[in-house]
């Protein structure tokens, strides 16, 4: 049954109606309890009097826009796509034989002041195209499907002009983004297709390389982008989808923001300087997203967030290799072997303060501007101590708060910037608006 008095937090447009009514409230001494903003006024100055009253007045006046949630995988994981009697209201009773709790619902949403999300429609990249096609329009299809079961707490959106409407209503401003450019089928004409369905990011590849585009985590196999791929980025541009540049190579990243014309997005990354994790954007290309205007979203998964989970995972694989050659026709040792090692040598934790470094490091590298939030909540095996589903941002932002962010900054970082970034990518493709639709021979799309 679903809970009926769950809503997202207020929208975070400020307005001099609601100033005016914060200031009466706080003139009226009887009303004191009843103030929720957690600064006082005097003669015009602000002062946040903790930490976590800065953090929660700024998730007040902008919640976190985060770019990425992979409930719709889980959906197709655990259900099949079959949602008739799932409760989105509180999913704390998820864990099976075969799953662990899910990271998200309704209730820890409204509690970690979530007013807007894309919902990553990801499908395996090893999927032959045709299929990876047909199985993201099923992703697609559950994911609004979701969205619909609930029109009291969530609202479909596919602009910045939607997202706000949805905030100012107190809904949860849901919004599609494609991971892997696999899921195109290397067809412009399916990638219109997509962006018509609502897609409004898409990453350009996962972690295997598409026909036309190199990711981080596979052997390079065109130096970036091919010529199609060059093309994806253009459409991307006319149509007004964002350019999501997690999960790609260096090479990939410097050929995108070389054609674009419209600011980019990290989806879900962390920054290289703090952990060398080739998922994480590198100094150099910080340095582009601000001449850009595009953004990266700070990442939660422990292996990209924190440099002692990625050697020690690192150190494992090598015991692991080490391990199975020495114990040849004896797959018995060599399990209770690498456990031995891993009882010696415990797997670090990540903390919210490793996080905050990442936020630190990209702020003092390219300013506050470019700073968003992605968890990966829902597509991550471990999680950071104290970030452990979407219920726990506020603690994040209280740790930015006690480093000195102003409540200007973490509205910024919450969705101030986000939201900046789609209007960029709106208006690139009005601007393109007379532009006519790239066209490639079919069957011949993706040579480079």
């Amino acid at each position: 049954m679903l809970v009926q008095d769950i809503s997202a937090p207020k929208s975070g447009i400020a307005s001099l109606k609601n100033a005016a009514h914060e200031i009466i409230m706080i003139q009226k001494p009887h009303l004191f309890a009843a103030i929720t903003l957690p600064f006082l006024l005097h003669a015009g100055s602000v002062e946040a009097a903790t930490p976590e009253q800065t953090a929660m007045a700024a998730l007040e006046r902008a919640p976190v826009f985060d770019g990425h949630n992979d409930v719709p995988e889980q959906l197709r994981s655990r259900r099949q796509n079959q949602i008739g009697d799932f409760d989105f209201t509180d999913t704390t009773d998820s864990a099976d034989a075969a799953h662990k709790t899910m990271h998200t619902d309704l209730m820890r949403l409204k509690k970690g002041r979530v007013g807007a999300q894309f919902w990553s429609v990801w499908v395996d990249p090893e999927l032959p195209e045709p299929l990876a096609v047909q199985t993201v329009l099923e992703q697609i299809d559950v994911t609004k499907q979701l969205v619909a079961r609930y029109p009291a707490h969530m609202a479909f959106a596919g602009n910045s002009g939607e997202v706000e409407a949805a905030l100012r209503a107190g809904k949860i401003a849901s919004l599609i983004g494609m991971e892997g450019g696999h899921s195109i089928g290397s067809s412009l004409a399916v990638l219109r297709q997509m962006y018509a369905l609502g897609a409004r990011y898409m990453t350009l590849t996962h972690w295997k390389n598409t026909p036309w585009a190199d990711a981080a985590t596979d052997a390079p196999m065109h130096g970036g982008l091919s010529d199609f791929g060059r093309d994806v980025v253009r459409e991307m541009n006319r149509l007004g989808m964002i350019v999501d540049l997690s999960h790609v190579s260096q090479a990939t990243m410097e050929d995108a923001l070389e054609v674009t014309k419209a600011p980019v997005m990290f989806s879900h990354s962390g920054a290289g300087g703090v952990n060398g994790h080739p998922r994480n954007v590198p100094d150099a290309i910080l340095d582009r997203v601000k001449t850009n205007g595009g953004i990266v979203l700070v990442v939660f998964l422990p292996d990209y967030v924190a440099e002692k989970v990625r050697q020690w995972e690192s150190a494992k694989a090598a015991e692991e290799a080490r391990t199975k050659a020495l114990f040849i026709g004896n797959p018995a040792g060599e399990k209770k072997a690498v456990a031995d090692w891993i009882v010696a040598n415990p797997r670090p934790t990540a903390t919210i303060a490793d996080v905050a470094d990442h936020i630190d490091h990209i702020a003092k590298r390219i300013g506050v501007n470019h700073i968003g939030l992605g968890g990966d909540y829902d597509g991550m095996s471990s999680v950071v101590v104290g970030l452990e589903d979407v219920s726990t941002y506020p603690a994040l932002f209280t740790e930015l708060a006690r480093r000195g962010y102003s409540r200007t900054d973490l509205e910024k970082i919450a969705s101030g910037n986000m939201l900046r970034v789609m209007r960029g990518v709106e208006a690139t493709a009005r601007s393109l608006s007379g532009t006519p639709p790239l066209e490639r021979p079919i069957g011949n799309t993706a040579n480079p």
